[in-house]
């Protein structure tokens, strides 16, 4: 796919091949590993199967934005498929140990990574306890894929004029997110002593760092960092991403209560057993009484709840308003995304594209 441009919904593809090669690599570097390396392995590339590649996709379009604003011919090449699948990886890394933390039983409509360990334990009729042992390895395949990234990552940018600047930008991109993780997980405990009030701050903060960044702004701003983008590029892209980032895990926020198990691939309410401290949440209490507020909570973190209550909080989330004024906050960030790429010095053909990127993101049922 070399020597060619391509059209945005060739990404997935592309990377996908990229994603191939590098896991033919590890297979045989880590035949010196022995015969039950093999299931660690085998682990880590089947984390890397299905998703949406959204993080690949923005890398691409934020270096398209970039590229072929001087060049519309520009093509892509190795080093940017590899920071694409790089991204890839990294994402697999952060859903496996998301997965652990939340004890979410399914990913993707499969077994999430730790049930698989479990399972293949289990099946190989080792000794001791199969659950354990799962999330054990989970929490150690989380870490291979991230070494994995950086390999990818270092690969991408042997030699390239413009490393140094994307390695600062993945670099950042890490410490967001592993800071966002324990916020959200923090607020789960510190929403019980903070003032009401400042709940929704709180729950926008963790959003920020958990998902709008990671998810949207980095990768636009790695794929153009890696095209040689400008400090005023990188910030129309950071002035687009960052409200597209927000609706994005807003819409997720919304999903995790109100999606279809059959589409999202995960048990419809998994956020209220999780005991998630959303927006939606926050928006919710902000219109109920102190009693109300207190049987909300009671209900929010049991792994039990049944499909009867959750119907409930579905319920209580639309007559208190909560739900409507979420999807107003969503609107408004795609606006706000939109004023921003206003007389920006991309790529014209690319920005159209941005703009589908973020419908997709923001408009979607899983």
């Amino acid at each position: 796919m070399l020597g060619v441009v391509l059209s945005p919904a060739a990404v997935p593809d592309a990377v996908a091949a990229r994603l191939q090669e590098f896991l033919r690599r590890m297979r045989v570097e880590s035949t010196e590993y022995g015969p039950d390396a093999v299931a660690l392995v085998d682990a880590a590339a089947d984390t890397l199967i299905g998703g949406k590649r959204l993080r690949a996709r923005f890398c691409h379009a934020g270096w398209a934005a970039v590229a072929r604003m001087t060049d519309p011919d520009a093509t892509e090449d190795v080093a940017l498929w590899d920071l694409c699948a790089a991204l890839e990886i990294f994402q697999s890394a952060a859903l496996v140990h998301d997965d652990l933390i939340d004890n979410s039983d399914t990913r993707r409509g499969r077994p999430a990574a730790h049930r698989a360990l479990e399972a293949s334990h289990r099946e190989s009729g080792w000794s001791g306890d199969p659950e354990r042992f799962g999330r054990s390895a989970a929490i150690l395949l989380g870490d291979l894929l991230v070494a994995w990234s950086d390999d990818l990552l270092e690969s991408a940018l042997a030699a390239h004029p413009h490393a140094a600047r994307v390695r600062a930008e993945y670099a950042r991109m890490r410490r967001d997110v592993t800071v966002g993780q324990f916020l959200d997980i923090a607020e789960e405990s510190a929403w019980s002593v903070a003032d009401d009030a400042t709940h929704a701050e709180r729950a926008l903060r963790v959003a920020s760092l958990k998902s709008a960044r990671y998810s949207i702004v980095q990768p636009l701003v790695l794929g153009a960092a890696l095209a040689g983008a400008d400090d005023d590029q990188l910030d129309a892209l950071r002035r687009f991403g960052h409200p597209i980032g927000m609706a994005f895990q807003l819409r997720d926020d919304v999903l995790g209560v109100f999606g279809d198990a059959a589409a999202t691939g995960k048990p419809a309410g998994d956020d209220l057993r999780e005991g998630k401290r959303t927006v939606l949440v926050a928006f919710t209490r902000e219109r109920l009484t102190a009693e109300e507020r207190h049987a909300l909570d009671a209900l929010l973190g049991d792994p039990l709840l049944d499909e009867s209550r959750v119907a409930s909080v579905r319920s209580t989330m639309r007559e208190t308003g909560a739900l409507s004024r979420l999807e107003e906050l969503i609107a408004s960030y795609a606006d706000e995304a939109e004023d921003a790429l206003a007389g920006a010095r991309l790529d014209t053909t690319a920005m159209t594209g941005l703009r589908d990127l973020a419908r997709a993101a923001t408009v979607r049922s899983a």
